[in-house]
């Protein structure tokens, strides 16, 4: 290794030191007796799950509410981030860019828990306030990953249509985006994929969904039926994030 190998490596050994050292963090507390009998007692408090057809039909409800916030608020944010994406590409203008790249910022700056606690506040419980809290947050993020791309675009084919005499819209339609589209569909795909995990975490406050499943049986200290939620949580982020890299793999080609 380089010595400046080296020197980084130092560095991030202090630094992790030092902020063990900052936090006050105990690592052998997790090893006594006591910590150990306590998490195993927990642990062991979850199994069997909760495999009841009852409880199953209420966990495909669930299911299906989370593919559908996650779903929603994607494409909602595909929208806003491609309308957004032009100004922010400076394709309008040094202070269009500006005002766009600034929103763009705000939007994804804010967690998405945040978000959601915001729209729980404006809409109320349910799977509403987490699709807009999803849509607000990965607008801003697709929006920005839709204008990088448009930057490294070749200008050609665009300009070319425009000394044709097509007007600025149908030179970007035909010119542009033909180039573009299959990268922007599998970074939408991406984020769907992420979504559909953050789906699930929204519901801790009250943005509906497996989240809300899982956060109920916890606060009730119904562990079997948590396990239910968590295992059919992992079922479907293995089957969308299989299904996901498929399609991306499909459309990249």
């Amino acid at each position: 290794m380089k010595p400046v190998h080296w020197l980084v490596v130092a560095v991030l050994i202090v630094v992790t030191w030092a902020s063990f050292a900052f936090l006050s963090l105990d690592l052998g507390l997790l090893l006594t007796a006591d910590a150990r009998a306590q998490m195993w007692k927990y642990l062991v408090s979850f199994f069997p799950p909760d495999l009841s057809a009852e409880y199953l039909a209420r966990i495909g409800h669930g299911t299906l509410e989370t593919i559908a916030i996650s779903a929603i608020g994607t494409a909602l944010a595909a929208v806003l981030g491609l309308l957004l994406a032009p100004l922010a590409a400076g394709r309008f203008g040094v202070v269009a860019r500006a005002v766009a790249r600034l929103i763009l910022n705000f939007l994804r700056s804010i967690p998405e828990l945040v978000w959601a606690a915001l729209m729980v506040m404006a809409a109320g419980l349910g799977p509403f306030s987490g699709t807009l809290a999803l849509a607000v947050h990965t607008a801003g993020v697709i929006g920005r990953l839709f204008a990088e791309t448009l930057e490294n675009t070749p200008p050609e084919p665009t300009q070319a249509l425009r000394l044709s005499g097509s007007r600025a819209s149908l030179a970007f339609l035909y010119g542009t985006m033909p180039n573009v589209l299959p990268q922007l569909v599998a970074y939408s795909l991406y984020r769907w994929e992420i979504n559909i995990r953050m789906a699930a975490i929204l519901g801790v406050v009250g943005a509906g969904g497996l989240g809300q499943m899982l956060y109920f049986s916890l606060s009730l200290f119904q562990q079997r039926q948590a396990l239910t939620v968590i295992i059919a949580m992992l079922v479907l982020v293995l089957i969308v994030d299989g299904a996901s890299a498929w399609l991306r793999q499909r459309l990249v080609g």
